[in-house]
């Protein structure tokens, strides 16, 4: 009998990050158009937040859909589709002109994001991972995503220097499409491991529907949305208009960063180069303990760690510590939660119960993400919001707590 270990880093697992690498690096720089496009057509800013929402919950939507299609059809065929989808949202967005047209043509790039993110991707690494790598697999996979984030925003910012916001998002359609070069590289069983009985699509999710576990897991990821949704397309403006001054003798003005506005922008790589080590840990770490523990726990962190920031003045040091603290649990809920999924209900429909639970994890961004933009119109500031975010993190910080983390149905007989 061959002892030979199987390895972590695979052909599927690099494709992966790269797809998802490029996917999110686009979609974490919306928040830099908010002022640009608002300034330029006058726009209250509800309006480019409200397109923003409407992304995020086409995302969600689009999850358990491009899921199912990768099952049902091929993992490539649905990942291509997404590029597609993601690049004519994008070149379509830089013609448009009014609310309406930007919020409706947000619905492709959501899909697109659906096509070409943690849903799909996820699930073609978590089948050509072994046991022994899942976890951390899927760690490294969704760090991707974060590593996307570093870049994004910071490069939209300098794009946004020298040409309008309609250049920019023409070049970033050209850049989802190129991702598509690493797609022959992404080849992972489609089928349930031998451990795992051959069990239809329909009796997983009747049996998913019917565990409260399952329940609770899609309860708590809410506020995992809500918060990222939030910080993603508000925190920029938020540390624009709302942050102390930048020293000009200090080592942020020394470093180049000399506004509020580049500080936003650096905010948000900041928080993806600090979940890098974030995601990479909780998933080493969710091979090792429970994860619905380590899961309460993310929740906690991120409830104090905004209850702290919003007290405290707003100063470009509160923002820096704030932006690495959020960022080492930014997205170490993904490895976790479809982990966890993955360990309860088997690989071969991974992606569809995952996307299914996103999809609450996206109703939650759409949330965040309107009503950072209603509630600041209203009252001119986004304090209210933030303590929503406080409250409904605490939430998620205790529905975990009751979750049965064992193999549920069929699979408990041969686990």
């Amino acid at each position: 009998m061959s002892t030979a270990r199987t390895p972590l880093v695979t052909p599927v697992l690099v494709a992966g990050c790269i797809i998802i690498m490029a996917s999110f690096a686009i979609r974490a720089s919306f928040g830099v158009f908010q002022i640009p496009i608002a300034t330029e057509f006058g726009w209250a800013r509800q309006e480019f937040s409200f397109a923003i929402a409407i992304q995020n919950l086409a995302w969600g939507i689009g999850q358990p859909l491009f899921s199912a299609m990768a099952e049902k059809f091929g993992d490539r065929k649905a990942i291509i589709l997404g590029a597609l989808t993601y690049a004519a949202g994008l070149v379509l967005s830089s013609y448009a002109v009014t609310p309406g047209q930007h919020q409706l043509l947000e619905i492709l790039v959501g899909f697109g994001v659906a096509g070409t993110g943690f849903g799909v991707i996820l699930a073609v690494v978590g089948r050509a991972a072994s046991d022994e790598n899942r976890s951390l697999a899927l760690g490294i996979a969704t760090a991707a995503g974060s590593a996307g984030q570093v870049f994004g925003a910071p490069t939209a910012e300098w794009l946004l220097g020298m040409m309008g916001w309609q250049q920019v998002f023409l070049i970033f359609a050209a850049v989802i499409l190129c991702s598509l070069l690493a797609l022959p590289m992404m080849r992972a069983p489609q089928t349930a491991s031998r451990a795992e009985p051959e069990e239809g699509m329909g009796a997983i999710l009747m049996r998913a529907f019917r565990d409260p576990s399952f329940t609770l897991i899609f309860l708590g990821f809410f506020s995992c949305g809500y918060q990222l949704g939030f910080i993603t397309a508000h925190f920029p403006a938020f540390v624009t208009e709302m942050c102390g001054a930048i020293d000009p003798s200090g080592t942020l003005a020394a470093l180049g960063v000399s506004t509020t506005s580049a500080l936003g922008a650096i905010s948000i790589s900041l928080i993806g180069l600090a979940n890098i080590a974030g995601t990479i840990t909780a998933g080493w770490l969710g091979k090792r303990y429970t994860k619905k523990y380590l899961l309460a726990a993310i929740y906690l962190g991120r409830t104090i760690a905004a209850g702290l920031f919003i007290m405290l003045p707003i100063t470009p040091t509160s923002v820096l510590v704030f932006s690495v603290s959020m960022g080492a649990l930014w997205l170490a809920t993904v490895p976790l939660t479809s982990g966890l999924v993955a360990h309860i209900y088997g690989l071969r429909y991974m992606g569809t119960l995952y996307g299914i639970v996103f999809l609450s994890h996206q109703i939650g961004s759409f949330l965040g993400v309107w009503l950072g933009g209603r509630l600041y119109d209203i009252y001119g500031n986004y304090t209210l919001v933030w303590w929503i975010g406080v409250g409904i993190g605490a939430f998620s910080a205790i529905v975990h707590l009751p979750v049965r983390e064992r193999v549920a149905g069929p699979r408990a007989a041969v686990a």
